[in-house]
């Protein structure tokens, strides 16, 4: 299989601590490197956890508060600075642009390179991204401001061929492709070869979903229902639910409780608030919901 994998950048929330970064995430899938968010201080932690700058194929931004934002504008002049020249995609609420062109516009920054910008619907689900191989969606989460999930889920691959049924059958270059989605083969005789015989199935496609920050909502089930991985915020303890019903967040608990409902294969919880140094808490709470919770930490990796 070619890799699908997460690397944790940072999964604080929004007061700045000297023990964890602000939301940033770097998924590397279909041979494209991808980035979720970009707090303050992502471009030292691709650094630190070497992770290729060059790759970057595009950012998505959740929504625009600064622990998701203020990393973004020291990357694009650092890449700028560096040498890129191939285009960045943005995708994120519309408003951003204006931040950017503002900011770049304010500092005299002259980028090597273009940027895209593509702006999020924040009412409804909608695919923002796809090539052969993956789709990328978003959908509306429920926060203070427009805030959107993501989605990063592998297309149905098509039969895999046995390399000896083509050399046995002789089969022409030009009909693996029918074979592939499922055609049966016939001989130059009229012989038919069952589709079964000359196939094996393909590796399950995979799916990644996002969110944070949102509080609980059963809304967003069904656009994450059975992911492989779900990373959801979790930035309160169950004592402190009334400051994330106040704040638009979710406590660990709820975090679960969307996991279980959602049927994912595992849960990763991030984005805590500054107030908990341990998060042995949190961490309970959650796997008393759902067993296969993990807690997120920096520099983590997650092959989906």
């Amino acid at each position: 299989m070619t890799p699908f994998q997460v690397t944790i950048l940072g999964c604080g929330s929004a007061m700045p601590t000297t023990y964890r970064n602000p939301t940033s995430q770097l998924i590397e899938v279909n041979n494209k490197l991808f980035m979720i968010d970009c707090g303050e201080g992502t471009q030292l932690q691709m650094r630190k956890y070497k992770a290729r700058m060059s790759k970057l194929h595009s950012i998505f931004i959740s929504h625009l508060h600064g622990d998701h934002v203020f990393g973004l504008p020291g990357l694009l002049s650092t890449l700028s600075l560096m040498g890129h020249t191939g285009e960045i995609n943005i995708y994120a609420h519309k408003e951003l642009e204006y931040f950017l062109t503002s900011f770049m516009k304010y500092y005299g920054t002259q980028l090597n390179y273009k940027i895209n910008h593509f702006h999020l619907d924040s009412k409804n689900n909608s695919v923002i991204y796809e090539n052969k191989s993956i789709e990328i969606s978003s959908f509306p989460l429920k926060h203070r401001v427009d805030t959107n999930g993501f989605v990063i889920a592998e297309k149905d691959a098509p039969l895999h061929m046995k390399g000896d049924m083509i050399d046995f059958y002789r089969i022409p270059f030009s009909k693996i492709k029918e074979i592939k989605d499922g055609a049966d083969f016939i001989t130059e005789d009229g012989r038919v070869i069952d589709n079964k015989l000359l196939t094996t199935l393909p590796n399950p496609p995979r799916k990644y979903a996002y969110c944070s920050d949102t509080a609980y909502s059963t809304k967003i089930i069904p656009y994450i229902k059975g992911a492989d991985v779900l990373y959801h915020e979790a930035t309160f303890e169950e004592a402190d639910k009334a400051r994330a019903k106040k704040t638009y967040h979710s406590t660990a608990k709820q975090a679960a409780e969307i996991a279980k409902q959602s049927e994912v294969k595992k849960l990763i919880v991030g984005h805590y608030s500054s107030r908990y140094r341990e998060l042995n808490q949190l961490h309970s709470e959650a796997k008393s919901i759902f067993e296969n919770t993990v807690l997120a930490f920096e520099g983590m990796k997650i092959d989906i």
